[in-house]
């Protein structure tokens, strides 16, 4: 055995759930199993125990696998903070900022550190099963890849390609790619998986056979519409363009969609809440006013966030909700949005500047210095918390002489204000465990009953796996990783 790696027609196709549903099943079989993805843009990041940070997905997929993340599980996390840049974090460590017309040249020499990390895993494990970015397909963006057949072929590990049959024309995109790719770049793939399907398989059959007649590839299977994987944290910002029903026998928590919100995923604990509707506000729309709780996110560009809130009327919003007597909370940029002023004298976000705050916390942050990436665990409102820290910035002032939370080592983070209302910290996952939820939805009158949150992603898991044991030939996956070069 070696490695696999699922690529895909494009993006959202389901790569990221099909990595952790086989990380789990192939765990469940006793194998030791890495996940792996060269390079990922994403700014739902998660803190590896290392101190380094890397896509939530390898995060999750690090857990279906039963391991501690690591660095080397996506040794090249780009991510996006508006004005077309990205910081660039290699190995866990921010490595700079690029523009988009400079990526091409900054990525030179990274796949000689991606290719150590992925030697250093298979060095450890019986399997890595390795995910892809975007698609093979997109061939203006070949020269110097590092995510798809670049690395694929640098590495010497065979390919699935992944179709997504529910947004439709997934015959033409699995041949299409075959038709578009590098001869010698096709020669990498060994056969295709169909995913999200809804309905009886057996009527695809016809389908399914001409995609093998058509591209010489076998099938590994047809998956079902995984139902589990919507409990699974997100990271493409594509799912807060989704429409939500709204039901009004619950109890409204709203959390506005900033242009560049960073670990929304911070709010997929509350969906586990029978009695709570987790509204994500698009731009555009008012926060509702029946909203119970109003919470501002992360954000990868916290000055342009803070404008765009202003732009959104969302400022206004907010303040009439703290009239009424209701709270507001801010994880990490929103934290910073709500105090009084943000400084920039670095130029960490674009130019140096220094803006007035929301007001609603006596605290003002100065952006820059070294990025804080740590796990902490702690209490908060009497309740036991566990999460991360993963900021740049310094936020002080009178209401922090309020923390919002006690670290296990007796430090302190974040503010509350005098009255009460308002509390921001640096701690992501705050809501994670179900005795910090309902802690807080105490304060807005429900009776919080939902499980921890990571038990109810391991359980989601589980299911994900069990269906993947029953759609997918997951044998001749085991038996295709051992075509991997090993080193």
């Amino acid at each position: 055995m070696g490695a696999v790696m699922l690529q895909g027609t494009g993006s959202d196709v389901g790569k990221s759930v099909l990595v952790a549903g086989l990380c789990r099943a192939l765990a469940n079989r006793g194998l030791r199993v890495r996940p792996f993805k060269p390079q990922n843009m994403s700014n739902n990041a998660a803190v590896t125990a290392e101190g380094g940070e890397i896509g939530r997905a390898q995060a999750t997929q690090a857990l279906a696998a039963r391991v501690r993340p690591t660095v080397d599980m996506n040794p090249v996390l780009l991510k996006p903070q508006g004005d077309r840049t990205s910081q660039l974090v290699v190995r866990g460590q921010v490595r700079g900022i690029l523009r988009a017309a400079q990526w091409r040249q900054g990525r030179e020499g990274l796949l000689d550190e991606v290719l150590a990390s992925y030697r250093r895993l298979q060095a450890e494990a019986d399997i890595v099963v390795i995910e892809g970015a975007g698609s093979p397909a997109e061939i203006n963006l070949r020269a110097g890849d590092i995510a798809n057949m670049g690395f694929a072929r640098a590495a010497g590990v065979p390919v699935v390609l992944v179709g997504d049959i529910d947004r439709g024309g997934v015959i033409a995109s699995l041949v299409g790619t075959r038709a578009v790719i590098d001869p010698e770049d096709a020669a990498m793939i060994h056969g295709f998986l169909v995913n999200k399907f809804r309905g009886d398989p057996a009527l695809f059959s016809d389908g399914y056979h001409a995609i093998a007649e058509r591209t010489g590839w076998r099938g590994f299977g047809v998956v079902p519409w995984l139902a589990d994987a919507v409990r699974l944290p997100s990271e493409d910002a594509v799912v807060l363009q989704q429409s939500q029903a709204v039901r009004a026998d619950r109890v409204v928590i709203a959390c506005p969609i900033t242009a560049h919100i960073a670990n929304f995923d911070d709010l997929d604990p509350l969906r586990l809440e029978p009695d709570v509707e987790l509204v994500m506000v698009a731009p555009g729309k008012p926060i509702p006013a029946e909203a119970a709780l109003i919470v501002l996110a992360g954000s990868k560009a916290t000055i342009a966030d803070l404008r765009f809130v202003r732009a959104q009327g969302w400022d206004i919003d907010i303040r009439a909700h703290h009239r009424r007597g209701r709270p507001v909370l801010g994880l990490c940029g929103g934290y910073q949005m709500l105090g009084r002023s943000i400084a920039d004298p670095e130029g960490v976000e674009g130019p140096a500047e220094r803006v007035g705050g929301l007001g609603l916390l006596a605290v003002d942050t100065v952006l820059g210095g070294d990025k804080t990436l740590a796990e902490v665990r702690g209490t908060a409102n009497g309740a036991a918390f566990e999460g991360y820290e993963i900021h740049l910035g310094r936020t002080t002032g009178a209401d922090t002489a309020r923390p919002a939370v006690r670290f296990e080592d007796g430090r302190t983070d974040g503010a509350v204000s005098a009255d009460g209302l308002v509390t921001g910290s640096y701690v992501h996952g705050l809501l994670g465990l179900a005795a910090q939820r309902r802690a807080w939805l105490a304060r807005i009158g429900v009776a919080g009953s939902g499980p921890d949150h990571s038990a109810s992603v391991d359980r989601a898991l589980d299911g994900i796996a069990a269906e993947l044991e029953q759609h997918v030939d997951i044998d001749a996956l085991i038996a295709l990783s051992a075509l991997a070069d090993r080193h």
